[in-house]
């Protein structure tokens, strides 16, 4: 597989990236252990160089997951993992004071089996601790040895700005898709402006533009999409559209509805590196081949088209979710 630059950092990983979230956190989080080293695993035979995980996701539990699966392979892959909540659980809230920082660090190096965290993001913005603190404590890790590069997740572009002046942003993690465009306003721009990657996540759409979900479909209960609200019966059958469109564009290229919404995403930016998440082996070497998907001027010009004329319809986020999103 190609690699991509994130922004101008020097950080080079594999076009595409794989998010194991999926695994112990946020879905049906039924994946037997084994199948997970051995999906993870198979996802660095095939190419990729990149892994995303959290403290939350678990919590605690997908950390050490991908620590065992990858320690064969250390040294080639780059671990991203993300702090920022109370005892690594999203339920309890925001928490990125500096002491919480150093210790979430310090235990997730022992989780992950290794001496340094290549990317540490900051997993959503604490209002009530100033960015350029967050920025400094990072900037003293990175100076310990203990992380090579900060990230952020779901910042708006004041908080961008402030953390960068402090310690340069590597990439910015945040949700972006066929169905989620709002990045292209401010984001891309002051990101290119200021050599930052972006790290999109659920660039599947959380699984709707694969084109196998519909209003009939029910989903596990422990299933985080049961409160969102762009996943409720009504809107599943409103959105139908933007599948239509990706069946029809995948029908021509003699690809998948994923590999194209994937190829799409890829065709934006040279420094967009996605990172899908999945549980099935066949589903990772599906949106793995995507990075062999070319799309041509014409056919991303008959894609903004279309959708300039489909209204996605729901929040991306309930109520609570969207409290913590940064402007």
């Amino acid at each position: 597989m190609q690699k991509r630059e994130l922004g101008k950092s020097g950080l080079a990983v594999s076009a595409l990236g794989l998010g194991c979230m999926g695994f112990s956190f946020g879905y049906s989080n039924n994946v037997d252990k084994q199948d997970a080293i051995k999906l993870i695993r198979a996802a660095y035979e095939k190419g990729v160089t990149f892994f995303d995980t959290a403290e939350a996701y678990g919590p605690f539990t997908n950390e050490e997951l991908l620590g065992e699966a990858i320690q064969p392979f250390r040294k080639e892959v780059v671990i991203a993992t993300k702090f920022g909540f109370k005892d690594g659980k999203t339920s309890l809230g925001i928490d990125s004071r500096p002491g919480n920082i150093r210790s979430m660090t310090e235990a997730a190096l022992k989780r992950l089996r290794t001496d340094v965290i290549d990317l540490l993001y900051q997993h959503r913005v604490d209002p009530n601790v100033p960015i350029e603190e967050v920025a400094g404590t990072v900037k003293d890790l990175i100076a310990e040895g203990k992380v090579k590069h900060f990230g952020l997740s779901e910042a708006g572009i004041k908080t961008i700005r402030k953390a960068h002046a402090v310690q340069p942003i590597t990439a910015l993690q945040s949700e972006y898709s066929l169905w989620w465009r709002e990045p292209e306003a401010e984001i891309l721009p002051t990101l290119e402006e200021l050599g930052i990657g972006l790290v999109p996540f659920s660039p599947l759409g959380k699984g709707f533009l694969t084109g196998k979900i519909d209003e009939n479909t029910t989903f596990d209960k422990n299933d985080f999409r049961n409160t969102v609200p762009r996943f409720s019966e009504e809107n599943r059958k409103a959105n139908q559209a933007l599948v239509a469109l990706l069946g029809k564009l995948a029908s021509e290229k003699h690809a998948t509805s994923a590999q194209v919404a994937l190829a799409w995403l890829l065709a934006q930016k040279p420094w967009i590196v996605p990172i899908p998440g999945t549980t099935k082996l066949h589903r990772m070497e599906e949106n793995i081949a995507s990075a062999n998907v070319t799309l041509n001027v014409a056919e991303l010009r008959e894609i903004n088209d279309a959708l300039s004329n489909i209204k996605v319809q729901g929040s991306r986020y309930n109520e609570q979710a969207q409290k913590m999103i940064d402007r």
